[in-house]
């Protein structure tokens, strides 16, 4: 698998889910081109989902594609009703897939809320931000 391409440009090392249908969404986040991809382990941390992924599009359009996609890969993994919140405007997109729940933002929307701060996860996104 080729890596991922952070926005800061440096190659890293794709995360490794835990379930096939994490795997698979990362696995295609990746061949999308996604940027700064995190996978945050939410088992015994919250009852919510056992896991979160965390990635970066480079435009409204990039978002919105990256969305569908993913929308796609659930459906094949017999996941096709999951919620989906934020695809008029693709600022922010949340896929919520039960097991998974999946965060897509463009950049400026990421450096502002700054989702990984509330998980205490360390990413170069985060570095970036602080910088």
């Amino acid at each position: 698998m080729p890596p991922l391409r952070p926005e800061d440009g440096s190659d890293a090392p794709p995360p490794v889910g835990s379930t096939p249908l994490e795997q698979a969404l990362i696995t295609k986040l990746d061949e999308d081109k996604a940027q700064d991809l995190v996978l945050i382990d939410l088992k015994g941390k919250s009852s919510m989902s056992d896991a979160m992924i965390v990635a970066s599009g480079r435009s409204h359009r990039h978002v919105g594609a990256l969305a569908d996609h993913l929308l796609r890969v659930l459906k094949e993994h017999g996941m096709g009703k999951a919620r989906v919140e934020g695809l008029p405007h693709c600022d922010w997109v949340l896929i919520d897939a039960g097991d998974v729940i999946v965060h897509l933002f463009r950049p400026e929307v990421r450096a502002f809320y700054n989702i990984e701060k509330i998980w205490a996860v360390d990413s170069g996104h985060r570095a970036d931000s602080r910088a």
